[in-house]
C-alpha cells in the first residue's frame, strides 16, 4: 500500500510580534530619542511622556516612572553626584554601548562577531597567523614555525627508520597568511548646515559613526577607528562621546579636518589607511597663519577650494584614499566634490540620509580586502 504523498507548499498565518516586556518596548523608543536629543535625558523622558499620552505606550501597572527606575536598576543611568542643589542623571558606559549596538543593528543588520578580527589578503608568507597548510623550509624562516611532527614523518619516509637521519630537505614549516589591518578616520561635518532647512542630518551621521565603531570593536578589533568632527576647526572625539555629538554655529573647514585625519593616520602602523568624510556643505573656512579664520559662505571661494584640492593631493601621495559621502544633491557642490575626489583619486557618493549607513559599510568591507602594498 503506497504512502500518501505530502503536498509541498507554503503555510500563511497572521504575523505574531515577538514577546517584549514593558521595559523592552519602551527601551527601544528610548534609545532612538536619546540619540536625537544628543544624550539629554530630561528632554528624552519628556518626549517619551508626550508619546505615551498620544499612543498609550504604558499601562497602569507599568508607567514611565517605573521605566526610569528600571533604567537605574539595570545600570543604564546613574544619579549625578553634585555638591550643589543641582541634580540630574548621567548615561553609563552600558547605555553608550547599547546605543552603538542599536545603530549597528539598524544600519548593518545582525552580524556575528568574527573570530580573528583581521582582514585577510591572498598573500602567503612570513607572518604570525597560521592557515593550516605546510611548505618546505626556506632559509630565513622562523625556527618556531617548524612542524616537528611533519618533519619527522618526512625523515622516516625519505631515509627509513633503520638509518634515521633528519636533513634540511625534510623540514617543513606551517604556512602563514598576512593580515591586512585597516586604520580608518571618520570625519563628521558639524557645521550649522547639518540641521538647516528643517532636516536633521547630524543624527544619521552619529548613528553611522556609532554603528561603524561597534562593528570594528566587535568584528575587527585589530583595526582602528578614529572619529573627528570639523567646523571652524577640527578635533577628535572619543567613541563613547558619539551619542552626545551636536552641531554648532560653525562654518566648514574641510582642510583642517583632512589635515587632522592625516596627522592621526601617520602615527598608525597598519598598512591600509583610509578617510571617510560625511558632509553636506561646501568648504567655507580656513585657518590662517596668524591664528585668524578666513571665512566665505557665499559660493565656492577659489582660495578655499584650491587649499582643499592641495590637501587631497597630499593624502594621495601618502597612499591614503578619501571617500566622501555627500548628503546633498546640489549639482553646484557636486562639481567641487568631483574635483576634490579627482585630486585624491578617491571615491565620492552622493547619497540621501536613508542609505548613508549601508553605503559606508559596503565601502569599508570592500576596502578591507585590498592587498597590502
Amino acid at each position: 500500500m503506497k504512502k500518501a504523498e505530502r503536498t509541498k507548499g507554503f503555510v500563511f498565518k497572521q504575523y505574531e510580534k515577538p514577546f517584549q516586556t514593558p521595559f523592552d518596548k519602551l527601551f527601544e523608543i528610548f534609545k532612538e530619542l536619546i540619540t536625537h536629543t544628543s544624550g539629554d535625558f530630561d528632554e528624552t523622558i519628556e518626549w517619551l511622556r508626550q508619546l505615551d499620552q498620544e499612543f498609550k505606550l504604558t499601562t497602569p501597572e507599568y508607567s514611565i516612572d517605573d521605566f526610569v527606575e528600571d533604567l537605574k536598576k539595570k545600570g543604564y543611568i546613574v544619579e549625578r553626584v553634585s555638591l550643589g542643589n543641582e541634580g540630574g542623571v548621567d548615561l553609563t558606559s552600558k547605555l553608550e554601548k547599547a546605543l552603538r549596538q542599536n545603530a549597528l543593528d539598524q544600519i548593518f543588520g545582525k552580524m556575528r562577531k568574527g573570530k580573528s578580527g583581521n582582514h585577510k589578503t591572498s598573500n602567503q608568507g612570513r607572518s604570525d597567523e597560521s592557515i593550516g597548510d605546510f611548505r618546505s623550509y626556506q632559509y630565513g624562516d622562523n625556527l618556531e614555525k617548524i612542524s616537528v611532527t611533519e618533519s619527522l614523518k618526512n625523515a622516516q619516509v625519505n631515509h627509513g627508520i633503520g638509518d634515521f637521519s633528519l636533513s634540511e630537505n625534510d623540514l617543513v614549516v606551517e604556512d602563514t597568511q598576512f593580515k591586512a589591518q585597516m586604520s580608518t578616520v571618520l570625519m563628521i561635518d558639524i557645521s550649522h548646515s547639518m540641521i538647516l532647512y528643517g532636516e536633521d542630518r547630524i543624527t544619521p551621521a552619529k548613528k553611522v559613526a556609532m554603528a561603524l565603531s561597534e562593528l570594528i570593536l566587535t568584528r575587527y578589533p585589530k583595526d582602528s577607528l578614529d572619529v573627528i568632527v570639523f567646523g571652524n576647526d577640527a578635533w577628535p572625539i572619543a567613541i563613547k562621546d558619539l551619542p552626545y555629538l551636536q552641531v554648532g554655529p560653525f562654518h566648514t573647514n574641510t582642510v583642517a579636518g583632512v589635515q587632522l585625519a592625516l596627522d592621526i593616520l601617520r602615527r598608525k602602523r597598519h598598512a591600509n589607511k583610509q578617510i571617510f568624510m560625511i558632509t553636506d556643505g561646501k568648504p567655507s573656512c580656513l585657518n590662517m597663519p596668524d591664528g585668524t579664520y578666513y571665512k566665505n559662505p557665499m559660493g565656492l571661494d577659489p582660495f578655499i577650494t584650491n587649499k582643499c584640492y592641495s590637501i587631497a593631493a597630499q593624502a594621495r601621495k601618502l597612499g591614503i584614499p578619501i571617500t566622501t559621502f555627500m548628503i546633498t544633491a546640489d549639482p553646484y557642490l557636486q562639481e567641487f566634490v568631483d574635483e576634490f575626489t579627482a585630486s585624491n583619486r578617491g571615491k565620492a557618493y552622493y547619497t540621501g540620509l536613508g542609505d548613508l549607513g549601508e553605503m559606508i559599510f559596503e565601502d569599508y568591507e570592500n576596502n578591507r580586502k585590498k592587498r597590502i602594498r
